[in-house]
């Protein structure tokens, strides 16, 4: 049996306050052009709802290294923003003044303020102001935006990510064939850093690629897309996608990839239970407009209590949002459809219409009866193309 302190958890959802930290190193002489985009795109953001804060920091060290850190209400928040057009397009003036980014966001977890001391100059006025502190005032605010993470959550040092993206229609079988037939690249990217996992998945001419890394998520990436059978794979597609991109273009590349992430909202599975006999399925919710976190949201909750459940087959499950689009990607033992409500995410109460209401493909109603249930979820059943380990170091 599984004990709460077992089970590895992560999740977009606990309410915390979230810090995202932005490394930036720019090209030579740009510093100027850097701030102007940055003054036009923090004139954006701070009005962004969610957005509490964010500051611009310069190294002492190395004029070249930047850093902009921001505080958001919570990361469903930021992540709306980040996901959204908007900010595609904000952002594009930076490709041509930052050389690289790397981009750490963080659950605020424990909160010390510390206000001016006995004869410290405030920063207001003189020291009579200070029983009026603005830090004192700030934090108040920032407190009632936002709450801080309640407890350490317990990782396994696994990285997850997913993107996703449509090819056009009638050329789902050539895309199926070529996804399931290139070569894996070398699983060791340095010393720290390891792919682990990946999982192809398509529903209908959407394509879903689902990877775990042990290490530096960004290192692996890059690692990845330097390989040569991972470039002619790519290659080999690009005449079938709806989206067109140009990867010997920096640019084209950086939007198609920037527009196909995936991020993971939520992650929990039952600690130490993880085997080789586990089956890998993913399901594709399709959201109504706007309804994409409020439905990622009801999927893990259910499946925080089914790990917790000594009698659910749920080993393990991720679930990935952007904007509208929902992929629920499962770890359980034994067939998808041995518990139906369960496996759709829809188990006890009336979560079934709940899903029902935020589904944009939810056009015949509630399913109520088992029947109805399993061909609901075969519907959402995403077909697996590879899911590919790699060995386990001695």
């Amino acid at each position: 049996m599984t004990t709460l302190s077992e089970r590895i958890s992560q999740s977009a959802f606990d309410g915390s306050r979230l810090r995202v930290v932005l490394l930036l190193d720019l090209y030579d002489g740009a510093q100027n052009q850097f701030l102007e985009v940055y003054e036009h795109l923090q004139a954006q953001v701070s009005s962004v709802p969610g957005h509490i804060s964010d500051e611009l920091c310069q190294s002492i060290e190395n004029p070249s290294q930047w850093l902009i850190t921001s505080e958001w209400e919570s990361a469903p928040r930021f992540l709306a923003w980040i996901n959204s057009e908007e900010h595609v397009a904000s952002v594009q003036p930076l490709h041509g003044c930052v050389r690289d980014t790397r981009s750490l966001r963080f659950s605020v977890l424990r909160e010390i303020g510390k206000g001016p001391g006995p004869g410290s100059p405030s920063r207001t006025g003189p020291p009579s102001t200070a029983a009026a502190s603005p830090d004192a005032a700030d934090r108040a605010a920032r407190a009632a935006r936002g709450s801080l993470q309640v407890a350490p959550r317990r990782g396994d040092g696994v990285v997850r990510h997913a993107l996703t993206f449509t090819v056009k229609p009638g050329s789902e079988p050539v895309v199926a064939e070529l996804l399931a037939g290139y070569t894996s690249p070398q699983a060791q990217v340095d010393e720290n850093t390891r792919l682990r996992r990946t999982s192809l998945f398509m529903h209908g001419n959407r394509v879903v690629r689902a990877v775990e890394v042990e290490g530096d998520l960004l290192a692996a990436l890059r690692h990845v897309a330097q390989q040569p059978e991972v470039q002619a794979l790519e290659e080999a597609i690009n005449p079938y996608l709806e989206q067109d991109r140009d990867l010997s273009d920096p640019g084209s590349a950086r939007m198609f990839f920037t527009r196909a992430a995936l991020p993971a909202v939520h992650h929990v599975a039952a600690g130490g239970r993880e085997s080789a006999d586990l089956g890998r399925h993913a399901l594709f919710y399709p959201a109504k407009d706007g309804c994409g976190t409020a439905l990622a949201r009801l999927l893990a909750g259910q499946d925080e209590a089914a790990v917790d459940d000594p009698t659910s087959p749920i080993e393990g499950s991720t679930v990935f949002q952007r904007d509208d689009i929902v992929v629920r990607l499962l770890d359980l033992r034994g067939p998808l459809d041995a518990r139906p409500a369960l496996a759709l995410g829809v188990e006890g109460g009336h979560k079934a219409a709940v899903l029902a209401r935020l589904l944009d493909s939810a056009k015949d109603g509630v399913p109520t009866t088992d029947q109805e249930i399993s061909r609901f979820l075969a519907r959402s059943e995403m077909r697996l193309i590879t899911d590919r380990r790699s060995p386990v170091q001695a």
